[in-house]
């Protein structure tokens, strides 16, 4: 029964039975071709400098800056799996900064590495607790008789 309603369901034009998409026309397939030659959208001209192999590709399409930048043609995933190939060492040599610590950055690693309670960085303090950290507070010792006090009140 549901095949004999989807058969009598309105399609439609240029829709066939498959959900395809009708092939453009003589006429339009002819414009087509000649706007793919004058005018190639980005996708298209992304399609093309990948296809022969280049590494960048001036863009035609963008109306301010008209053939003026540059674009790669690398995809988001590619770049994705190029830097998890690469350690934090070898992207400073090509000259990513992105993963390297700042002057104030490696100074606190260096403060907190060799124990300090604070550091100073181009004239202020810092102190070397991370966040959420509470600092260590040494308890004074006490006489033997307030230690008793303390112990009778708390009960132990």
């Amino acid at each position: 029964m549901a095949n004999n309603l989807y058969n009598n369901q309105v399609k439609p034009k240029g829709y066939k039975r498959g959900g395809g998409v009708k092939k453009p026309g003589k006429v339009r397939s002819f414009f087509g071709k000649i706007r793919k030659k004058i005018a190639p959208t980005f996708s298209e001209q992304f399609g093309k400098a990948k296809k022969s192999g280049k590494k960048t590709f001036t863009s035609t399409r963008d109306d301010k800056t008209k053939g003026k930048l540059e674009y790669s043609t690398k995809t988001a995933a590619e770049v994705k799996a190029a830097n998890k190939r690469m350690s934090n060492r070898e992207r400073a040599r090509v000259g990513d900064t992105s993963k390297q610590l700042s002057d104030k950055g490696a100074a606190f690693k260096l403060a907190r590495k060799s124990g300090k309670k604070e550091f100073t960085h181009k004239g202020k303090k810092y102190t070397t607790l991370l966040k959420g950290e509470k600092p260590n507070k040494i308890m004074p010792e006490l006489s033997s008789k307030t230690s008793k006090k303390i112990k009778k009140f708390v009960g132990a």
